[in-house]
């Protein structure tokens, strides 16, 4: 199922560009005034302050490792890239840097809008999609702590069906998911074996 792509209203929205000075800058922001969002200069790092903001507009072609007060690949807001020099390598860093969509230099009257709405898209997307395998992650691990707790109490001679009632049966007496009482059990056999380096104690 696609999900809808958000094309709400940019205005008030705050938009950094991390270019040294440069006519690219002033076209561009004349763009992003007039589409209504507040605009800030910077070269050649990015202040912690940007954190806050909603867009950040970095140049491609001088652009550097350590520019960003976030480890690379992980701003917390779309990133656009402006490239003018399309080398490869150039290119390759800034998809590096985590960019979401680019504009081409030399800026002109136009191009800022669309590159707004895409880069909004792209980091949506990529967000739902890091919660997404996040969350496969944490279901797996908590199968696997499931899987872990049965193993445990079935040691203790029962059958897997009766170790797996008996897990229930102890999440119902503790008033705690299945899986929250699955880690119950396996961390309590994690401490009795650093007590006496022995089978834990149930």
């Amino acid at each position: 199922m696609k999900r809808p792509i958000r094309t709400h209203n940019l205005g008030g929205a705050l938009a950094f560009i991390l270019h040294r000075p440069h006519p690219t800058v002033q076209a561009l922001a004349r763009q992003l005034t007039a589409i209504g969002l507040e605009v800030q200069e910077c070269w050649s790092e990015l202040p912690a302050h940007a954190l806050a903001a909603d867009f950040v507009f970095f140049d491609a072609d001088m652009g550097y490792d350590g520019q960003f007060p976030w480890a690379s690949g992980a701003a917390p807001m779309p990133l656009v890239a402006l490239i003018g020099s399309e080398a490869p390598g150039r290119v390759e860093w800034s998809l590096k840097a985590g960019a979401h969509a680019h504009l081409l230099k030399p800026v002109g009257d136009n191009g800022a809008y669309s590159a707004l709405l895409i880069a909004r898209a792209a980091f949506d997307a990529e967000r739902a999609l890091s919660a997404e395998i996040a969350d496969l992650k944490r279901r797996m691990d908590e199968r696997q702590t499931v899987v872990r707790a049965v193993t445990l109490l079935a040691a203790r001679g029962k059958s897997e069906a009766e170790a797996y009632a008996q897990l229930r049966q102890m999440a119902m007496a503790w008033r705690v998911s299945f899986e929250d009482a699955a880690a119950r059990i396996v961390a309590r056999f994690a401490e009795g074996r650093d007590q006496d380096g022995q089978r834990g104690r149930g």
